[in-house]
This record gives structure tokens, C-alpha cells and sequence, in this order.
């Protein structure tokens, strides 16, 4: 299993953090594979959510299955996209730290690769329990 991740902005961003996170919920689910992540900024990010989901504005993270490519790889499970910026954004909306937010999203988005859906209520609330029990295992 390895996670390669690439910071392309100029923030400093905590990356052993999400390396644990994608980590965290490939052990979680017994899940053997590997991961490419890559921090962007706002501007990256909202061309992405334009071109992938039709929204010309940033979000927190975007996931990439593999399984979903037209030619899958093997050992591969896919690609995160997420924007510091937003992050940064939630803690003060959320109230939560940066650490803790950073981490979440990770989660979250490494379950999306993972086949997990949130575009339902009861997957909404079961990508957010997954998310929160995963976690506690690492903040």
C-alpha cells in the first residue's frame, strides 16, 4: 500500500496527516491498494468541479475511483483532489481545527474511492459515522 501525495500550492500542509488518514480507512476496511493525492488551491479546484460535476465553484475534496476508469489498474484505487483553501474555510465554519478537518475530508474522500456514496441520507450518515469512528483512531 502507498499513498503519494503532491502539495501543489504553497501552503504548508500537514501531509503525514493525510497519508494516516487514507491509510486509517484502507486498514479500517481491509483494503490493499494505492492511493495519489494532491492539494490544490481554489482556482485548480473549481475547474475540476466544472469539468467533473458542472459546479464553477471550489469544494473540499474530489475523489476518482480507479474502478470507475475506463481502464482500470491494478493496485491502484484511485486519486483525492483536495483544496487547503476550503479546508481552511470549513474549520471556521464548522468550528473545528484544521488537523481535525483536514483529516475528515480525507476520510471521506479515500471512502468515496472506496464505493461509498453520500448523494442518499442513509449514505450521508453512514459515510459520516465511518468517518467519525475512523478518526478517533488517529486524532
Amino acid at each position: 500500500m502507498a499513498v503519494e501525495i503532491i502539495n501543489r500550492t504553497k501552503n504548508r500542509v500537514n501531509l503525514k496527516l493525510i497519508r494516516v488518514s487514507v491509510e486509517a480507512v484502507l486498514n479500517f476496511k481491509k483494503q490493499k491498494g494505492d492511493v495519489s493525492v494532491v492539494v490544490i488551491g481554489d482556482k485548480a479546484m473549481s475547474r475540476l468541479n466544472k469539468e467533473f460535476r458542472g459546479y464553477d465553484k471550489p469544494t473540499d475534496i474530489l475523489s476518482f475511483a480507479e474502478k470507475d476508469s475506463e481502464a482500470p489498474t491494478k493496485d491502484f484505487i484511485g486519486e483525492l483532489f483536495i483544496d487547503i483553501n476550503q479546508i481552511k474555510r470549513q474549520t471556521k465554519e464548522f468550528k473545528t481545527s484544521l488537523n481535525w478537518e483536514l483529516s475528515f475530508i480525507t476520510i471521506h474522500g479515500t471512502l468515496h474511492l472506496l464505493g461509498y456514496e453520500d448523494d442518499t441520507e442513509i449514505g450521508s450518515l453512514t459515510m459520516e459515522k465511518l468517518g467519525n469512528k475512523i478518526i478517533k483512531r488517529i486524532l
